[in-house]
């Protein structure tokens, strides 16, 4: 049993400065709190490269081994797997969508959740589905709106 599911928000920021800030894993721990550290980066963001997150849900700590399957550049589309780095078979895949809007940017942040182990299909999915979509991913998308505007104050700033 699988749990698909997605949330948009509109950000008052350039699409290609949203992009970048997704896109830019060093940074993801500064938009979103459940991620305490990046611990692995791949030398480039292209199909096939590797990252390790370290995240904390529910004061347990794991660490996330992701593999890029689509970056666009133009489209402004990243999709990507993921799965615990402990060997668990379940895996879950994401997808961010940068679009422009007259204020700025739409960002849709897609999963789809594939639980593999029996109490991950039998309960887990179905609390970390609610978390994701309920407080999660809009805290994470209002934080990248955050960043993404204070970068570019930043960046107005000294030029």
């Amino acid at each position: 049993m699988s749990q698909r599911a997605s949330v948009a928000a509109d950000l008052a920021a350039d699409p290609d400065a949203v992009f970048a800030s997704i896109t830019d894993l060093a940074r993801l721990p500064e938009w979103n709190d459940r991620m305490t550290r990046v611990v692995e980066l791949p030398d480039r963001l292209e199909p096939g490269a590797e990252w390790v997150v370290e995240f904390k849900v529910f004061e347990r700590k794991w660490r996330s081994r992701s593999r890029v399957e689509r970056v666009g550049l133009g489209t402004r589309s990243f999709a990507y797997r993921t799965q615990t780095d402990d060997g668990n078979p379940s895996v879950s895949e994401w997808r961010w969508d940068v679009e422009p809007t007259a204020a700025g940017s739409r960002v849709t942040a897609a999963w789809n959740l594939h639980p593999a182990t029996f109490w991950r299909r039998v309960l887990f999915v179905r609390i970390r589905a609610r978390q994701l979509a309920r407080s999660e991913v809009p805290a994470s998308l209002a934080a990248l709106g955050r960043l993404v505007r204070t970068g570019a104050a930043e960046h107005n700033l000294s030029s």
